[in-house]
């Protein structure tokens, strides 16, 4: 490789771990609010197993 172009090549990479890191982070939340409005409908009783067995099948 090109010793001229490892500032960039680092550039590079540094912004693929940041944008990685961003969309890790974006999904984790989205999970957690999942599991939260999940947790709460189950709670108030208006969902039962068989809902959530079918919530599963849908978003596979």
């Amino acid at each position: 490789m090109d010793n001229r172009f490892s500032d960039i090549i680092q550039l590079i990479k540094q912004s693929r771990t940041n944008a990685i890191k961003a969309v890790n982070a974006e999904l984790i939340n989205l999970y957690f609010k999942i599991g939260e409005y999940i947790s709460k409908k189950i709670e108030q009783s208006e969902w039962g197993d068989s809902v959530v067995t079918e919530l599963a099948n849908f978003i596979q």
